[in-house]
């Protein structure tokens, strides 16, 4: 347990730096700046270093520590549920801040910094999570230091199968983001967070359940098993065809491209209950055979 706990560690550790890194940014940068790239670059580290290590966890600790997967699962519940307190609004994944481009709630210089940002930020958290291995502060670490000289792809299917796969994790989670998108982060963070621990129970021994191209980059790219063209369609290609899926699915259309909805009838904000419809035909039909009363009286007496 003494390597678990030495992970477990490790993980707060990166939270708590990286929350500290963002609060200095906040002051030092101006809003523009931190929204775009600071925010998501940290963010983005945050992600990355975090996954690295209960992907190690999930490998190593299944016969190197004799605990099940459930442990890992539970950590990762957990490492989300703290990703999604912490980071202030940024999503660390390119298709988020793709779909944000396409619902027209950011502007195309401001994606383009987030995705920059994005792939900084994960090739930070990749070398530094490295550099932390190679103190062997475990035995999972020593053991993953061996076996990242020959380090297997995640992909573990067919091409076909694992574009498919990670298309459709990428559209359920996107569809759960829509849907709790102004919703109170009480509810938000741990429906994103179950939403991505039973993605990765269901699809990890597949793809890894990646839905997050950078990320997949930065675990799984530099292992052999797979050419990159494979990985692109894979990681790449898969999750921007689930995101799309959801959101025209969601929304009916795709603001940035086309305002007509191809699923959906336009329906009036306002509507009048049928009841209330009728009632004030007939208050109305009433007021004017009252008023023809009034004329007929009115006439007889002259």
């Amino acid at each position: 347990m003494a390597g678990l706990n030495v992970s477990i560690a490790f993980l707060f550790l990166t939270v708590g730096i990286c929350e500290v890194v963002r609060q200095l940014s906040k002051r030092l940068l101006s809003l523009g700046a931190y929204c775009c790239l600071a925010r998501e670059l940290v963010g983005s580290l945050q992600l990355c270093a975090g996954c690295l290590e209960l992907r190690m966890l999930m490998e190593i600790g299944l016969w190197g520590g004799g605990f099940g997967p459930d442990v890992a699962l539970t950590l990762l519940f957990l490492l989300f549920v703290a990703h999604g307190a912490s980071f202030d609004g940024a999503s660390a994944n390119p298709t988020v801040s793709l779909q944000e481009f396409l619902v027209l709630d950011s502007s195309l210089a401001a994606t383009a910094a987030k995705l920059l940002a994005q792939f900084i930020g994960m090739g930070i958290g990749w070398v530094i999570t490295k550099y932390y291995w190679s103190w062997e502060l475990s035995d999972f670490h020593l053991i993953q230091n061996l076996m990242s000289l020959e380090c297997s792809s995640s992909l573990h299917t067919s091409l076909s199968h694992g574009v498919f796969v990670e298309g459709v994790c990428s559209f359920l989670f996107h569809l759960v983001i829509l849907k709790f998108h102004h919703s109170c982060p009480m509810y938000r963070v741990p429906a994103l967070a179950a939403t991505v621990t039973f993605l990765a129970y269901v699809a990890g021994p597949f793809t890894g359940a990646f839905f997050n191209p950078v990320l997949a980059m930065a675990v799984t790219f530099h292992c052999s098993g797979s050419s990159l063209q494979e990985y692109i369609q894979v990681y790449w290609l898969g999750p921007l065809a689930g995101m799309l899926a959801a959101l025209l699915l969601y929304q009916g259309n795709i603001p940035r491209l086309f305002q007509k909805n191809l699923l959906y009838s336009q329906k009036s904000k306002y509507r009048i209950p049928k009841a209330r419809v009728a009632r004030v035909s007939g208050d109305s039909r009433e007021q004017r055979q009252k008023k023809k009363g009034e004329k007929s009286n009115s006439e007889a007496s002259v």
